[in-house]
């Protein structure tokens, strides 16, 4: 039997799983400002899987490395959210 496809699925599951509340609180507490966070999680990610040998470990690597990036993208949709009020938007930071 060959559990490669359930392990990288469950991964990739998880993994967007964990990056989609990582993205609402990090525009909670630090704004779109941290955005660069997760372009050098998502470089640091898509490199290391073009290094590693075991391909289920490098095909994770890669799903972290371009979950980060699109958790950029979300990061400044968050942004609008919370401007139309469907996130609550943290009083102890200061506005744009």
């Amino acid at each position: 039997m060959n559990f490669s496809g359930l392990i990288i699925g469950l991964a990739t599951f998880l993994c967007i799983g964990i990056f989609h509340p990582l993205v609402i609180k990090a525009e909670y507490y630090f704004g779109v400002g941290c955005w660069w966070v997760f372009l050098l999680l998502g470089l640091a990610s898509c490199t290391a899987s073009l290094f590693i040998a075991n391909q289920i470990v490098s095909i994770m690597l890669g799903v972290l490395g371009f979950s980060s990036f699109w958790s950029i993208i979300e990061l400044f949709k968050q942004r609008r959210r919370v401007e139309k009020g469907w996130f609550p938007q943290n009083p102890n930071r200061k506005s744009r």
